[in-house]
Formats: C-alpha cells, sequence, structure tokens
C-alpha cells in the first residue's frame, strides 16, 4: 500500500472518529438539556401546600399628589403615593388570588412602565402572572378569584383569572356590569368576568370551609367592597383592607374619602375594629405605602 494510500484512510478514520465523537457530543448536549428542562419544571411546579401561606406580589404604585379627597393634608400622611398590592392565598384546598394590580401584565415591559393618568401617574415594574410563575403557578392553577372591588387599580388583570370561580358581593357585581360601568376605561380589563362561574355574595363568606380564608363584607367605599381574613399558623390572622383605608392617617384621624358612603364606612371599619379586637388579627392596609414597603414580598411568604 502506498503512502498516500494509508494516509488517506487515515484521514478518513479519524473523520470517523470525529463524527461520532460530534454525534455523542450532541446526544449528550440534548439529554443534559433535558434533564435540565425537568428539573426546571420541578422547581417551577406550584408547591403542595399542607397549611395556609399569603403571598404579597409588587403590582404597582400610584402616584398621587394632594390627599385631600381623602379629607387629609400631606403633613397628615406624610408620603402621599399609594402602594398597589396583589395576593395569593395557597390553602390545601386550592388557592386565591387577591386584587389584580392596576395596569394589564401585557402593558409592563422590562424595565417598567408608567402611565399618566387624571389624578396622577401608575407605575409598575413587575407582572402579576410573571410572579405567579416564579412560584410555579399558572391562571389555571388559580381556584378563586376575588377582588376588594371594581376600581381600576384592583382589576387591571381581571380578564387572565375568568377561569377561576369569582368570589364577589352581588351588589359590586352588579355596579360593575352596569351600563355606566360599561364606559369606563377599566372595564374591558374585567369584562371577560360576565362569563365565569360565579359565586354571588351577601355578606361573609368562609372560602374554604375551615375558617382559616374568610372574605368580610365592608361596603361602604363601594356598594359592595370587601375585605379578606387571613388565619396564618405563625403569623396569625391578618386583615387585608382592601380601600377600607388608604392612608394610615385615615384610621388615626377618624376622616373618610369624600366619595365613600360615610355611613356604610363608618360602620364597616366599626364592624372590623370589633373583629380585629376579637380575634387578635393584624390589620393591613393594602395602599399604604410605607407599611407596604416592610412587607416580606414573593417569592417568600407568610405562613
Amino acid at each position: 500500500m502506498r503512502w498516500g494510500q494509508r494516509s488517506e484512510r487515515a484521514r478518513r478514520s479519524l473523520q470517523a472518529v470525529q463524527a461520532v465523537q460530534v454525534a455523542l457530543l450532541v446526544v449528550l448536549v440534548s439529554v443534559l438539556a433535558d434533564v435540565g428542562g425537568v428539573a426546571g419544571q420541578v422547581q417551577r411546579r406550584a408547591p403542595q401546600v399542607q397549611s395556609v401561606r399569603l403571598y404579597v406580589f409588587d403590582c404597582g404604585v400610584l402616584v398621587r399628589g394632594e390627599p385631600s379627597a381623602y379629607n387629609l393634608t400631606r403633613e397628615q400622611v406624610g408620603d402621599t403615593n399609594f402602594a398597589d398590592a396583589c395576593y395569593l392565598v395557597a390553602h390545601p384546598r386550592g388557592t386565591l388570588l387577591w386584587d389584580v394590580g392596576i395596569i394589564p401584565d401585557a402593558q409592563i415591559k422590562p424595565g417598567g412602565v408608567e402611565v399618566t393618568v387624571a389624578n396622577g401617574t401608575n407605575k409598575a415594574q413587575k407582572t402579576l402572572i410573571g410572579q405567579l410563575a416564579e412560584l410555579g403557578y399558572k391562571p389555571a392553577d388559580i381556584t378563586y378569584l376575588a377582588v376588594s372591588h371594581g376600581h381600576a387599580d384592583h382589576v387591571a388583570n381581571a380578564n387572565a383569572y375568568a377561569g377561576s370561580t369569582w368570589l364577589v358581593q352581588r351588589a359590586e357585581r352588579e355596579a360593575m356590569f352596569s351600563e355606566q360601568a360599561q364606559t369606563t376605561p377599566a372595564f374591558p380589563t374585567y369584562s371577560a368576568l360576565k362569563n365565569s362561574k360565579t359565586v354571588d355574595l351577601t355578606g361573609d363568606h368562609d372560602v374554604f370551609g375551615d375558617g382559616t380564608v374568610v372574605i368580610k363584607s365592608t361596603p361602604g367605599h363601594t356598594p359592595g367592597h370587601q375585605s379578606l381574613y387571613v388565619k396564618l399558623a405563625r403569623t396569625g390572622g391578618v386583615l387585608l383592607t382592601g380601600d377600607l383605608y388608604h392612608y394610615a392617617a385615615e384610621r388615626t384621624l377618624k376622616k373618610v374619602p369624600n366619595n365613600d358612603n360615610k355611613g356604610q364606612t363608618e360602620a364597616s371599619r366599626a364592624a372590623i375594629d370589633a373583629f380585629l379586637l376579637k380575634t387578635g388579627a393584624q390589620l393591613w392596609i393594602q395602599h399604604d405605602i410605607a407599611a407596604n414597603a416592610k412587607l416580606k414580598k414573593s417569592p417568600q411568604y407568610y405562613d
């Protein structure tokens, strides 16, 4: 055999070996990718909880100026801006999503978004669906949807959860779907709830039937405004106010916003004060930006 023939055969053999090596490398990368994908899926799977958890999501900020509409002064409230939080209650029997933000997720771009409105601006950095996904939850995993009331800063992503069972005071649902409400900019963000499986409420409601998650009827800010009580094993009871209060000074100075039904709001606040005294629960004013800043945010949780 000539030297040239030997060299050609050796070259071909080397190419064959290299081809096999490349093929093996491709298989290995594919396997590792599959394993990594499975691992990622495991990490992103919604947790199976043994007791109640409460997650707090960052759903934006309402940049506001003069608080005169709440019968307060800047000096009395300090920071005039509002936090806009969303919450997930994870229970062994299901999940409850409480309030769903001020800016629709589709409008929130990387780096955040700021939208000009009549009385200031609304800002958001994170999507609600992204924060849920970080925990492993998809919209289909949300058993119940409940909003404190139908105002724009609490319903922005409601349509995404129209497949959940909607827990709503009958008076609020009627207000949200009135002819006047259907002309407002917020209506398209929650209009799909019309076809949701709905539980019409006319008062308090024990969501899971064991006293750990209870919707409290607190009309006044709107006809069917509601608040949420969550009983946690280690943290104790927490009462999420919706818009029963906006600023902490409303409570200390006993001020009622101009647009509220004053008599109903005062009665609801008195009933909640009695409930807090009876249960020893904490009151979390959802819009209180200073108090909200101190709360643990998802993926951390309260239990």
